[in-house]
């Protein structure tokens, strides 16, 4: 009984019908009667004094806003986070002291600037930030663009010393004039970027960041990825090659190290490659036991200890050759004015480095925001880089972002807030003012392992394209030309290539769209398309024609195409067919006197009907019915005549434009549409009613 109650309840619901009944209105009536618009009694200026008006909430709100770490700390529990706070600190600054220190080898200048990078704008962002799990510091492909800015500003061959005494050495480089230089360029670049993105965040420009798709960002990380490990490839191998920058960068880099592999420095290979599967085998154990280990094995800390303790003990530069970080000053440089000569040759860079940087941390602030239940604000965040980078820049530093592998500690250690943040950076100021020193033997092919490994996740990205084949190929096109103009053309050319492809894909998508007829299917209110299910009946005389797209100057022209082709009503095939008509009505007309075969004569002014032979006979007959058959000549001429005019020029009497998806017309669409179908359907069928539905 109760198996036949549910399965009698579950037809009853599978049997539900919604119905709705209401009159039918058009757009006079909504706009005349139903709806009027509110009337506004302020006037002008004084909305304008609203909006300027200052108060003690508005201050208390826009300094909330400015600093959001007045929203949290007041009320901060101490007992339930700071443990956790600490710890995520701890193990956060482990991961990111090495780091700090391989990444500056991306960004073409000394491993202490990475220390630097650090530790300022990490203490800074704990007062502007509104995330409160990403750590910000070094970031790979941030770094390996300033890198590639610096080494084009300030190239080798600017700093060739001749040879000693006249002798036929070769010409060595003045390395500490060189690193002093980049170092310029790279502290430049990183102000000019700090204040462009003050000014986006000022201006509400936060929204910036979503003209940088998914599959574009995934395509040029990935391709920012190839172009990290080709520069780090001659670390590992200790060859000595030059750096390369701009368009086929790639390219070279990697012919330079092959043609120089046979001086590959074996002592250091062997180191590097040690380092390369250790760290890849601690970050898989992390991966799979991430729920059972309370906090992440520090791989990067223990291969930078031991490799240091090792190239100390072994006195591995000294005998074996082994490049290694060399010295690195103790304590923190005093503030100093960057050099603003060199703005004119960076905007540019500054440009595509600041909306990356951006695009990067926002999308990790956001991921973290919703896991956690809290919000952030772009342009918020737009600021809180800004000042971070720009105040920064004038201790040392290079541009900074957030970092996918250290939010990823920071997170799943336990941290809450950015106390974590905090604790991280006064743990680098420690090792900088204290220990700094203790680094000098640490050989640079484990900063280069260090690097490649961190990276294993962005070339997972490669996943995307089986995905993407399946779900959508433009994107995966836009994934792919962000990929190849990236590490063909270099990173700031790729990105432009990216992003004026991506948005030539929105253009295609609109003039590319989905145009279908739309039937009724039997007994649901359904209606879909007459070509793609069988179900799906069209009514007799009536075309319903969807299209999927806005109605604008780039498609109008395609939209009025599309719906003569598809509902097979044309205003040109109307008109053919109504000359036509006329044609056939004028001979016809000439046919029927023809055979009338009527002669008139003229004879002393009297006019006389000479009839044919045939007829004579019947002439008496005709003139006794004179009145009633030339009644009956006239009916039928008539007749006639209307028969062949109201003859149906199409079967179509009624066309309904489904507008349901239809975003927006401009005024190029709607001429387009009145002239090329209200008025030519309209005119041509007399009886052809023209129906818009679904847009407002």
């Amino acid at each position: 009984m109760e198996q036949e109650e549910a399965a009698t309840q579950e037809d009853a619901a599978s049997q539900l019908m919604y119905r709705i009944e209401r009159q039918v209105y058009d757009e006079a009536f909504i706009r005349s009667q139903l709806l009027h618009n509110k009337e506004n009694p302020l006037t002008l200026r004084q909305r304008l004094a609203q909006q300027l008006r200052c108060s003690s909430q508005r201050t208390k709100a826009a300094l909330l806003s400015f600093l959001p770490i007045l929203t949290w700390l007041p009320s901060y529990p101490v007992k339930q986070y700071l443990f956790s706070d600490v710890v995520s600190g701890l193990s956060t600054a482990v991961v990111q002291l090495p780091q700090g220190l391989a990444y500056a080898l991306l960004a073409a200048v000394p491993p202490v600037y990475g220390l630097y990078s650090s530790f300022y704008p990490v203490l800074l962002y704990t007062f502007f930030g509104t995330s409160r799990h990403v750590s910000v510091g070094t970031f790979a492909v941030i770094s390996l663009m300033i890198g590639g800015v610096a080494v084009r500003e300030a190239p080798d061959s600017l700093f060739y010393l001749p040879p000693a005494n006249g002798s036929n050495n070769t010409a060595c480089i003045d390395e500490e004039a060189r690193d002093a230089r980049r170092v310029q360029v790279a502290v430049v670049l990183t102000t000019l970027v700090g204040i462009i993105q003050i000014l986006l965040g000022l201006l509400r420009f936060g929204f910036v960041a979503i003209y940088l798709a998914e599959p574009l960002v995934r395509g040029f990380t990935t391709a920012a990825s190839m172009h990290v490990v080709i520069s780090q490839l001659k670390y590992l191998l200790g060859v000595k090659t030059q750096r390369f920058s701009g368009p086929l960068s790639a390219i070279y880099s990697v012919k330079a190290v092959l043609s120089d592999i046979t001086s590959t420095n074996v002592t250091t290979l062997i180191v590097g490659l040690v380092c390369l599967v250790f760290l890849y085998g601690i970050k898989l154990l992390n991966e799979r036991y991430k729920k059972k280990l309370p906090v992440p094995i520090p791989g990067e800390i223990i291969v930078v200890i031991v490799s240091t303790s090792i190239s100390y003990a072994m006195t591995l530069s000294e005998n074996y050759k082994v490049d290694v970080v060399g010295k690195i000053p103790t304590g923190l440089r005093p503030p100093a004015a960057p050099d603003f000569s060199l703005l004119p040759n960076l905007v540019t860079d500054s440009f595509a480095v600041a909306i990356v940087g951006f695009s990067m941390d926002i999308s990790l602030a956001k991921i973290f925001a919703l896991k956690h239940g809290y919000s952030v604000d772009g342009n918020q965040e737009l600021i809180a880089l800004g000042l971070c980078n720009f105040i920064s820049s004038f201790f040392q530093t290079f541009t900074i972002t957030g970092s996918m592998s250290r939010s990823l500690v920071q997170e799943s250690t336990g941290g809450k807030t950015q106390i974590a943040g905090l604790v991280a950076s006064l743990v680098v100021l420690l090792v900088v003012v204290a220990i700094g020193f203790v680094f000098t033997p640490l050989p640079q092919t484990v900063l280069a392992a260090i690097v490649m490994v961190n990276l294993m996740g962005m070339f997972r990205q490669f996943r995307d394209i089986p995905t993407l084949w399946k779900t959508s190929k433009i994107e995966l096109a836009v994934w792919l030309v962000a990929f190849i103009a990236s590490v063909l053309l270099g990173l700031d050319y790729g990105l432009l290539v990216a992003i004026a492809f991506a948005i030539l894909t929105v253009v295609y998508r609109t003039q590319s769209p989905k145009n279908v007829v739309l039937g009724h299917v039997p007994g649901t209110g359904l209606y879909c398309d007459v070509d793609e299910y069988e179900e799906a009946a069209e009514y007799e005389g009536i075309k319903i024609f969807h299209s999927n797209t806005s109605i604008y100057f780039a498609n109008s022209d395609l939209y009025v195409n599309a719906l003569k082709e598809k509902t097979g009503v044309s205003p040109e095939k109307l008109q053919a067919a109504r000359k036509a008509q006329e044609k056939r009505k004028v001979k016809e007309k000439a046919n029927a006197e023809h055979n009338s075969e009527i002669k008139i004569c003229v004879k002393q002014g009297v006019t006389e009907e000479v009839l044919p032979y045939n007829n004579i006979v019947e002439e008496k007959k005709k003139k006794k019915k004179k009145k009633n058959s030339h009644l009956e000549d006239k009916h039928y001429k008539a007749d006639s005549e209307e028969a062949i005019f109201i003859e149906p020029l199409s079967t179509v009497h009624s066309i309904i434009l489904d507008w349901t998806s239809v975003n927006f017309i401009d005024s190029v669409g709607a001429k387009a549409i009145k002239q090329s179908v209200c008025i030519s359907f309209c005119s041509l069928l007399k009886n052809m009613q023209v129906w818009m539905c679904g847009w407002s």
